[in-house]
């Protein structure tokens, strides 16, 4: 299993550069952060945008992949990804990792965007997604599409070594993210107790190998990001509460067959409060054993 850590971005450059080169260090495989105008978690603090952190991440760096989770099409086109997508594989020598999804629609309110159901939210991620994979893959591309269009984009130079990570959850993204991903991300389902958390995970699984073989493709890699689900019996903890913690969900997720468990940096209070102690711990001591 390979381990990765989220990065948030409501610090400025000067305190968070400490903390991109600290996950090197301490030997995660990743690194990620979210991609918003405003988070609904910290509504009130300073953010910015996923895409400059992680160029500037990329030269403070050497070895760990960058990514991000996820880029969402509530504010972004898809051919403008592609061009940020381009810069960042070359800014990192090809350590980017390309993560897409839904996204939360606090941002689409922000900018007073027509309010969609949940079913057009999937309907217009889906179209994000299939222009992002044509411009990806060919030149001149032109697509009329109910929420995103081009006309003879230019697409050079191609984006090679960049894998597009689906996130997805509910049984029809599940299908497309098999259909169209590199790799698939999950958060899980939104429950009630931390068990049912770990139930639905397992019937995602299922779903996810029913659809892969149905798509006629073989394994892809599967990206578990804890702690984004927040339970109501509070059961559901921050994955670094403590090192035992950790070790029991590095175990669970490994047991479901995911190749990628992704935590949170520890934060002074909520969300993601914690010790960074625990993390270094984690880092130092278990991940090793672990992979």
């Amino acid at each position: 299993m390979r381990f990765g850590i989220t990065i948030l971005t409501d610090l400025p450059w000067a305190d968070a550069r400490p903390r991109w080169q600290a996950a090197e260090e301490l030997g995660f495989d990743h690194a990620w952060t979210y991609d918003h105008l405003v988070w609904g978690g910290l509504p009130e603090s300073p953010w910015t945008t996923a895409t400059p952190v992680l160029g500037a991440a990329a030269q403070v760096t050497s070895r760990i992949g960058l990514g991000t989770l996820v880029v969402s099409p509530n504010f972004r086109h898809p051919y403008l990804l592609l061009r940020d997508a381009q810069a960042l594989e070359d800014l990192s020598d090809g350590r980017f990792l390309l993560g897409v999804g839904t996204g939360g629609n606090l941002d689409a309110t922000v900018l007073d965007l027509p309010e969609l159901t949940v079913r057009e939210r999937v309907d217009r991620f889906q179209e994000f997604t299939e222009t992002l994979v044509a411009l990806r893959d060919g030149d001149h591309v032109t697509r009329e599409g109910r929420w995103f269009s081009t006309s003879d984009a230019r697409t050079l130079p191609p984006l090679r070594r960049t894998p597009l990570l689906v996130a997805a959850n509910g049984p029809r993204s599940l299908r497309f993210a098999a259909r169209v991903g590199d790799g698939w991300v999950t958060t899980g389902p939104t429950v009630e107790t931390d068990e049912e958390w770990w139930a639905g995970l397992a019937a995602a699984t299922a779903t996810f190998d029913e659809a892969l073989a149905t798509a006629g493709r073989g394994p892809t890699p599967r990206y578990l990001l804890t702690d984004a689900a927040p339970h109501i019996d509070r059961s559901g903890r921050f994955a670094l509460t403590s090192r035992g913690y950790f070790e029991e969900v590095a175990g669970r997720a490994a047991e479901l067959g995911f190749t990628d468990l992704v935590t949170h940096w520890p934060r002074p209070d909520e969300p993601y409060a914690g010790d960074v102690a625990v993390l270094e711990e984690v880092a130092r001591e278990v991940l090793p054993g672990l992979r």
